[in-house]
């Protein structure tokens, strides 16, 4: 088909966007040590955060978005803000919740890691940047409809798969049982990253 290759390219694209290293990664892996579900929720908020972003950048918001400063600002202080919320909760309940605590099940209830995980995503600016460049470079003007909405389609299936295998690869029992064994130091890297990351976005433009 004539618009395969674009695809192609897009959803190549994509997939290193998702599988590089930052918040959403510290986030799902965070989560699904300590358990399952929640690993599992926060990956699909997260997820549904990325496809809307896509949903918004073929609609052309995002590119507006990403060309008014003020916006653009506001949207990366929020993000950077709940992100070093995040660290600071999680370092606080693994060093203050008791020895039988988990940082990532205190910080998040059953519906709250849906929740969090979508914010994670939604509040990351870069995001904006990222689609409506990428969409702009790669996919051709003036292009029938189907082609964005397999667009969509593309980056919702990569967002969820990939997200959600990487919540089932960190809950697996042997991982787990390691992670039982070093909860406070694994729970203290991860904390002090998710804090490093938002202070990180607040300050380096």
């Amino acid at each position: 088909m004539h618009f395969v290759p674009e695809l192609a390219t897009l959803g190549t694209v994509l997939l290193l966007g998702c599988i590089s290293p930052g918040p959403d990664f510290v986030a799902v892996t965070s989560h699904s040590l300590a358990d399952r579900r929640s690993g599992l929720r926060i990956a699909c908020g997260i997820a549904a955060a990325i496809t809307l972003w896509a949903l918004l950048s073929v609609a052309g918001l995002a590119f507006v978005l990403s060309r008014v400063a003020v916006l653009y600002e506001g949207v990366r202080l929020a993000g950077a803000a709940f992100l070093v919320y995040l660290g600071i909760r999680i370092l606080v309940s693994t060093w203050h919740g008791g020895p039988a605590a988990t940082a990532p099940t205190r910080v998040a209830t059953k519906h709250g890691s849906f929740k969090r995980g979508f914010l994670i995503g939604i509040t990351n600016p870069k995001s904006a940047v990222f689609f409506s460049s990428l969409f702009a470079t790669i996919l051709p003007a003036h292009a029938p409809a189907w082609v964005y909405g397999a667009t969509i389609a593309l980056a919702a299936g990569t967002a969820f798969g990939w997200f959600i295998a990487l919540a089932l690869a960190f809950s697996l029992g042997r991982i787990q049982r390691l992670y039982a064994k070093a909860r406070r130091g694994i729970d203290t890297v991860m904390g002090a990253l998710l804090t490093a990351l938002g202070l990180r976005l607040a300050l380096v433009r």
